[in-house]
């Protein structure tokens, strides 16, 4: 009976789907509701509670926010991180301070109240002048996670998304390394002491490496991370046939909620000198994105030649609007099926600049191959439709229905 039950066990295990290049897993967020599969490609509910079961030591996990709901599958997550404590893994939780108007109290409290977690706030804002948008966590210093999923419900089941489960051990050491710069930093500005910076000259991604990490900001980035605003403009230059870009939003705007958003060109500029080659651009953008100016800028990309824009659209959830949900929140690319990449960033100034962001890039013709099928996938859905030019798009309010 015993060997059983334990062929059963080892039969779940091994039938779960998975896409796998060596050192990393493609995990997808499938939107309930909708008609994109993925049948090969985890979810991250699963992935993150396996990560909390096998811990043994530590976990370390930064988020910009956090927000739960009952019978959800964040609770689920919770639970399993709440084991972990329970039987003294010692855990450590960083969130950005701005992070807290947006985030559900009854979570926060839940996290806190976990044996063995310590939980800090850090307002980002004194160390590079943003935020901390990525959203990653580290186990043991032997496995990490980076995607676009926030420690939100709405990630777990309502929003398109992409992330890694990352068992490179050099990527996973440079995460962890990240992660004890931005928690020492905290410290420093608890203690009302000036964070100064790790590194003052931009430093390259070195890509003799097939797969390697790229963050921002580049002055709070360890040894061997390269720079992830200087790193996107590189790949871009290299692509020869095509890039298939999936981002929840683009403009070459500064990202800012309290001051003017002068005009960011890195990006812009790469794409434009991509498609002048005659690259031909592929660009899903979310329905979030299509508020003034920044819907000027899409159309002032539009009408190049070799740049085709979509616009994806969601169906509101059969048990009614969701705020801030049922989005394309994904932020990959795909060039010539060669490079992938996947990471956290908006494409817009203030992301690889000033904010912690990290950039996966995998030179892996499989990886390539299927971000770019999931890429397709939503381009010819019934949820992506072409940018019009002559259309006055309304303002987007995905907090209101």
């Amino acid at each position: 009976m015993r060997f059983y039950w334990l062929l059963l066990a080892f039969l779940s295990i091994s039938s779960q789907a998975k896409f796998m290049i060596p050192g990393y897993e493609l995990v997808y967020t499938t939107p309930v509701e909708t008609t994109l599969t993925a049948p090969d490609l985890r979810g991250p509910t699963s992935v993150w509670c396996d990560l909390f079961d096998q811990a043994k030591q530590r976990i370390d996990i930064a988020q910009f926010y956090v927000s739960g709901k009952a019978d959800e599958p964040l609770e689920r997550v919770i639970a399993h991180l709440k084991a972990a404590g329970e039987r003294g893994v010692k855990i450590r939780f960083l969130m950005d301070q701005h992070g807290l108007s947006i985030s559900t109290p009854k979570t926060l409290e839940a996290l806190k109240a976990i044996p063995n977690l310590t939980f800090n706030l850090i307002d980002y804002s004194h160390v590079g002048g943003g935020i901390i948008h990525a959203k990653y966590m580290v186990i043991d210093g032997q496995k990490a996670y980076v995607g676009s999923q926030n420690f939100d419900w709405r990630s777990l089941k309502h929003i398109h998304e992409t992330g890694l489960l990352i068992s490179d051990l050099a990527v996973v050491k440079q995460l962890q390394a990240i992660f004890d710069i931005d928690w020492h930093a905290q410290q420093l500005i608890a203690q009302g002491k000036p964070v100064l910076a790790v590194r003052h000259h931009v430093v390259l991604a070195d890509e003799s490496h097939s797969n390697y990490l790229v963050a921002s900001p580049n002055n709070f980035d360890p040894p061997g991370v390269g720079d992830s605003q200087s790193e996107l403009p590189r790949l871009l230059a290299k692509a020869k046939h095509y890039a298939r870009i999936m981002v929840m939003t683009y403009a070459p705007l500064e990202f800012s909620r309290h001051h003017p958003r002068p005009y960011y060109h890195v990006i812009d500029d790469a794409i434009r000198a991509a498609a002048q080659r005659g690259v031909k651009i592929e660009m899903l953008v979310s329905n979030w994105n299509v508020g003034e100016p920044d819907i000027d800028y899409l159309k002032s990309l539009a009408v190049l030649p070799n740049i085709q824009i979509k616009i994806v659209t969601l169906p509101e959830a059969k048990s009614g609007f969701i705020p801030y949900a049922r989005v394309m929140h994904s932020k990959t690319m795909d060039i010539d099926g060669n490079i992938a990449w996947v990471g956290t960033s908006n494409w817009e100034g203030g992301y690889m600049d000033n904010s912690r962001n990290l950039e996966v890039v995998m030179q892996n013709a499989k990886m390539a191959k299927r971000i770019g099928e999931l890429h397709q996938q939503l381009w010819d859905s019934q949820y992506a439709k072409p940018l019009v030019l002559s259309e006055h798009y309304p303002h987007p309010h995905p907090g209101k229905p």
